[in-house]
């Protein structure tokens, strides 16, 4: 499971005026522009895995690689948390770059996992339930700041639960990690596109960099509810 960088967050801010709302559509365009551009870049480098005999010996083929790859993209995460009140946008940029290239390196694995049927399925679900939450989460009025630290306690728990998993290999419990977390990442969608609308209203010379961090927030948990949705759909595994 990919890590999401999660950070207490300031008071809700009501958009009320016009000032405020163009600011807002502005920046959510930058934030979506950028999270499709990771996407997208994810996408290919996962093909690039799934079309390359070498890379494949390199990527999927070296135990040490792959776990190094993991490593790197917590790393990436932690450090853009870690600096974003001092980060630039180009190296914000970088990080997010670099973070989709590398989740698409570990990613191509479920292409010799699961059929492409199920992965298509998990994909066009997931962003039908990412859309409709996102939008949810920017028009809505009721203020969603009390889901954080039931959210944050529900990502970790399925963590801690995934890795209990691993050594008692239960796949009644992997069905029900998958299940709760197709709920907790749906919800995380909304309140973090709530939560993100302050960043809008930052001075222009960071409004583009917290574009940058929002679109990586958001790409994470897409990711994971992408996988959460794959591993629902697994009755489509390949033999």
């Amino acid at each position: 499971m990919s890590q999401f960088p999660y950070q207490a967050q300031p008071t809700f801010i009501d958009g009320s005026t016009v000032e405020v709302q163009a600011r807002e559509r502005a920046f959510f365009a930058s934030v979506y522009r950028w999270m499709f551009g990771g996407l997208l870049l994810t996408a290919l480098a996962s093909m690039w895995v799934v079309s390359s005999p070498a890379m494949q010996q390199i990527v999927l083929g070296n135990r040490v690689v792959l776990i190094g790859l993991m490593l790197a993209e917590l790393g990436i995460v932690i450090f853009a948390g870690a600096k974003l009140n001092t980060m630039t946008p180009a190296a914000a940029a970088t990080c997010f770059l670099v973070y989709s290239l590398l989740t698409g390196l570990t990613l191509s694995v479920i292409f010799f996992v699961y059929s492409r049927a199920s992965i298509v399925q998990a994909f066009a679900t997931t962003a039908g339930m990412f859309g409709a939450m996102s939008i949810y989460g920017r028009v809505t009025k009721r203020s969603l700041v009390s889901w954080g630290s039931f959210l944050f306690m529900g990502v970790i728990g399925i963590l801690i639960a995934m890795v209990v998993n691993m050594f008692i290999a239960s796949s009644a419990l992997s069905m029900a990690i998958s299940t709760i977390a197709v709920f907790v990442f749906t919800a995380l969608v909304a309140y973090q596109t709530q939560t993100l609308r302050q960043y809008a209203h930052a001075g222009a010379d960071r409004v583009e960099t917290f574009a940058i961090y929002g679109a990586l927030s958001l790409y994470i948990t897409f990711i994971n509810l992408f996988l959460s949705l794959l591993r629902l759909f697994g009755g489509s595994r390949r033999n």
